[in-house]
């Protein structure tokens, strides 16, 4: 664990969606439970927080300036930080029942974010697709979970990836970017379940897969929540890298600093007291380098 470093000095509730800012020098994150938004710059210290009135899935950074945020209820732009939420779209599920969970600008400038049925009874989570090009048009893309996590795409903006994070498997389409299109589904990935009885401290589990982002090589880094690593997939889903981490809970990737070879990762804080006490940075966002840059953060552009 020595080559891990710890960004953070309090922890999240349950940290997700970072993001490199390449404008800006910071990195800017979700903690969802604790309905905020922040943001820090690496060479300066603490960060900063912005309260959302509802639960952010997910965010993005918008080519005009702000962000497109994913609440429980729906979409909302801010033109910058802190400032006035506008309503863009109203989701279309019960947010008694549902809420955003993953979700990030595709290369064309669209927002997609997935859903997540909290009851986990029933597959009814979906990836929507938000295209400002088409009257903010929202466009369902995939369905058929109960937890939506791991949106990627490849370099080429061929392939889109998607976490089915409860079966432990992670799918892959091809990607008609001009069309918005996803054809041909597949597996890309299936992780082993979790055994019968496990419970955290227990060997013999890796992890399923939350979220994830893609290096410049096409490599597909997965967080896996519960087995205490990140993992790095080849373009063909074959395992070539797994790295452990000082959480055990780590929730998502992603590249930055100004070569892109930083790699972050936020985690969740709402763990017991046996595993903050054996696992301190529990719930931080931590950081350490690697060989490969990923790729740039893409902006929604409206």
């Amino acid at each position: 664990m020595d080559r891990w470093q710890r960004l953070t000095s309090q922890p999240d509730e349950l940290g997700e969606s970072p993001f490199w800012h390449p404008r800006e020098g910071r990195l800017y994150w979700a903690d969802i439970a604790a309905r905020a938004l922040r943001r820090i710059d690496p060479a300066k210290g603490e960060p900063q927080s912005w309260a959302m009135p509802q639960e952010p899935g997910c965010f993005a950074p918008a080519s005009a300036g702000g962000f497109v945020i994913a609440l429980r209820d729906g979409f909302y732009r801010a033109r910058e930080w802190g400032a006035p939420l506008a309503l863009l779209r109203h989701a279309d599920h019960d947010p008694a029942t549902t809420r955003f969970n993953d979700g990030k600008a595709d290369p064309r400038g669209r927002f997609w974010a997935g859903s997540l049925f909290e009851p986990k009874t029933a597959p009814a989570a979906e990836l929507l697709c938000l295209d400002a090009h088409e009257g903010m048009r929202l466009k369902r893309m995939a369905g058929g979970l109960i937890t939506a996590n791991g949106l990627a795409w490849s370099p080429d903006g061929r392939t889109v990836y998607w976490a089915d994070t409860q079966a432990h498997r992670i799918r892959a389409w091809d990607w008609d970017a001009d069309f918005n299109e996803l054809r041909n589904e597949r597996v890309f990935h299936q992780f082993e379940p979790k055994p019968a009885g496990w419970k955290p401290g227990d060997a013999g589990y890796g992890g399923r897969p939350d979220g994830a982002v893609v290096d410049a090589e096409g490599c597909y880094w997965c967080a896996m929540f519960e087995g205490g690593r990140v993992v790095r997939l080849s373009p063909q889903g074959e395992l070539i890298e797994s790295i452990d981490t000082p959480v055990l809970c780590p929730t998502m990737p992603c590249f930055g600093g100004p070569d892109l070879r930083t790699l972050y990762v936020t985690s969740a804080g709402k763990r017991d007291a046996q595993e903050k006490a054996a696992r301190p940075w529990t719930g931080h966002v931590v950081w350490t380098r690697v060989g490969v840059p990923g790729l740039p953060v893409n902006f929604f552009i409206d």
